[in-house]
């Protein structure tokens, strides 16, 4: 970014538009789209996961993906992959963008883009997890993104790419409209060690997932989305970076947990501090992910992880009760830290119907 370039601050704070207001193109076939380490670059750290992920995303979508310096880098410099993104955001012959995964630190890139360049040619973003500091910074520029989509966990690995990851994937990317989200039925934290060669042909341990949990009225709500990974909520907040509320004003809040598993404690405080924010009375509703409850080497036995389950739903459930009691609450919904995984609108609309128990998403 150039000296005289707009800060993020600056440019956030004079959006010109909501991000249900800008309209992402759609895609062809043959259309090039970056992929890109905005975080961790598991790429470099599992190579064959990585390639496989690239032909996969090649066959499935007629799509051709297009690498960047750090997207392999392990290492790199939140500047340079700041540079790789700015690029990506500013070569019009780039239509979306792809992170390849998550990470830790990506905080600490988002200072350094030039929100001049997704303003003048809006292209969808997908990622999840640490990458909510990247949709949240292009939400406050007036340009949606969608949620989830790693090519690293949910392209690369497995004998095959799960029927409703493609399917929303395909929406977003080339096909648009309006989708029910369904449960698929079966959930998987982890997969094989990516290191290990059967991680190219096997899925990790599905188990069957839960019936969904509704709270609030029995009516239908409609607005656009925002939020993402509730583990790092609290470094928007002390960072100064979370949206004004006027602009949350009958969104519909996302809201999941990673694979480090917070306690039901830890859940509730930084849930409460959304509350006393007043974000929590501000949206129209609450749609919450199906939780992981096991961690890397840490599986806990089914008992404990139900228990998991049902303290951070009740948690939810609760303080969303308390500080938003009009609120249409939905939770166990598979995206964010789980596969199979429904890539959702981010900015987009979404529809939570407390009387038919449904859920939609416009891509």
């Amino acid at each position: 970014m150039t000296p005289d370039a707009p800060t993020s601050a600056d440019a956030a704070s004079s959006a010109r538009a909501t991000p249900d207001q800008t309209s992402l193109p759609r895609l062809r076939r043959g259309d090039r789209v970056a992929v890109v380490s905005p975080s961790f670059a598991a790429p470099g750290f599992a190579p064959e996961i990585h390639e496989q992920a690239m032909r996969r995303l090649a066959e499935l979508t007629g799509l051709v993906p297009v690498e960047y310096p750090t997207t392999r880098q392990l290492g790199a410099s939140p500047q340079d992959r700041a540079r790789d993104l700015n690029a990506a955001f500013g070569d019009p012959d780039i239509r979306a963008v792809l992170a390849t995964i998550g990470g830790d630190d990506q905080i600490t890139v988002t200072p350094h883009l030039d929100p001049s360049l997704p303003v003048a040619d809006p292209k969808p973003f997908l990622g999840y997890s640490d990458n909510t500091h990247l949709l949240n910074w292009l939400w406050q520029l007036g340009v949606p993104g969608y949620y989830g989509g790693s090519t690293q966990v949910h392209l690369g690995p497995g004998p095959s790419v799960d029927e409703v990851h493609l399917r929303s994937l395909t929406a977003a990317l080339l096909e648009g409209g309006r989708l029910e989200i369904t449960d698929p039925e079966e959930s998987e934290d982890f997969g094989v060690d990516w290191l290990d060669p059967d991680a190219l042909t096997r899925f990790g341990q599905r188990e069957p997932t839960q019936p969904w949990v509704w709270a609030g009225p029995a009516r239908a709500v409609e607005g656009p989305s925002w939020g993402g990974c509730l583990d790092l909520m609290d470094q928007l907040a002390l960072a100064d970076r979370l949206p004004p509320l006027e602009h949350l004003e009958g969104a519909v809040l996302l809201l999941e947990t990673s694979e480090e598993v917070p306690s039901a404690t830890q859940v509730r405080r930084l849930v409460r501090g959304l509350g006393e924010r007043g974000l929590l009375g501000v949206v129209a509703g609450v749609l919450v992910a199906r939780p992981p409850t096991s961690s890397h080497g840490d599986r806990p036995a089914e008992a404990e992880r139900a228990r998991l389950r049902r303290e951070q739903r009740e948690t939810v459930v609760e303080l969303v009760s308390a500080y938003a009691p009009d609120a249409v609450v939905c939770v166990g919904v598979p995206f964010g830290h789980t596969r199979p995984q429904w890539i959702l609108p981010y900015g987009g609309r979404i529809t939570l119907d407390g009387a038919t128990q449904t859920v939609h998403a416009q891509y």
